[in-house]
């Protein structure tokens, strides 16, 4: 690639995926199983209430991710620890590995994401729940 030459959105989803971990559904629910990892869900509230969710993850939609996990953000979340060991997952893996990358930037060393997203999670079988309605 020439300077100046701009990316595709598939090049930097490649490129993150060669720098983050990427972990099998099998993994993520391993690790999750044994409570050793926080979980995080970056779809949309519209996503999540059409497709369900994985059990136990937590909801920090994609345009909110920096803002939750930075600990100096007026809209930081406690759960988000940068010494805390985190899995994120989206609808198919692109987003999520763009994250970790990102979350990696933030000072995160313990980030993977969920290779093939939630799709890949539900071709194996995992289970998946509805997402409570809004009120």
């Amino acid at each position: 690639m020439t300077p100046g030459t701009p990316k595709t959105a598939a090049q930097l989803v490649a490129e993150a995926r060669q720098r983050v971990e990427n972990l099998t559904p099998d993994q993520v629910a391993a690790e999750v199983g044994r409570g050793e990892a926080l979980l995080v869900d970056l779809r949309e509230s519209e996503e999540r209430a059409q497709q369900g969710t994985i059990p136990g993850a937590v909801h920090a939609p994609r345009g909110m991710l920096e803002f939750y996990a930075d600990p100096s953000s007026p809209y930081h979340r406690a759960e988000f620890d940068p010494q805390r060991r985190v899995i994120l997952h989206c609808a198919s893996g692109g987003r999520s590995a763009l994250a970790a990358d990102t979350l990696r930037q933030l000072g995160y060393d313990d980030v993977a994401h969920l290779d093939g997203g939630l799709k890949a999670w539900r071709e194996v079988g995992r289970p998946v729940a509805e997402e409570p309605p809004r009120s």
